[in-house]
């Protein structure tokens, strides 16, 4: 990946990987917009959570129901993401970990021990 922020850029030779031309494009997609839908999608799932635990659960269906649902949107190919994502990228996924730990009030494991135990 060529980022060049001059006015006026030079025109590139065309790189060549196995005798194969890779293309120029002009935009790409970011980790980050990865991270803000899992982020999204995890905290629209812990209303349900919330909702279960006014219900009175037990907190054994209450944590299967976090391990189904709201684990596995957060660990979705977090070998591919995990290694390359910025620490506040990483606190604000753990802060939903956090979060259903209180509404279940049962320690859960973190997104690095889920992370070392997929690798």
């Amino acid at each position: 990946m060529i980022v060049d922020f001059r006015r006026n850029t030079p025109a590139l030779p065309p790189l060549t990987i196995m005798n194969s031309t890779v293309p120029t494009v002009e935009s790409f997609s970011v980790l980050g917009t990865h991270i803000d839908s899992i982020i999204k999608k995890a905290q629209q799932r812990l209303y349900f959570l919330r909702q279960l635990r006014k219900f009175n659960l037990p907190q054994e269906l209450l944590t299967h129901f976090y391990s189904a649902v709201i684990e596995s949107v957060l660990c979705t190919s977090i070998t591919v993401w995990f290694g390359s994502a910025t620490k506040s990228d990483i606190r604000r996924l753990q802060r939903t970990v956090r979060t259903a730990e209180r509404i279940i009030g049962a320690p859960l494991p973190t997104l690095q021990e889920l992370y070392t135990s997929r690798c």
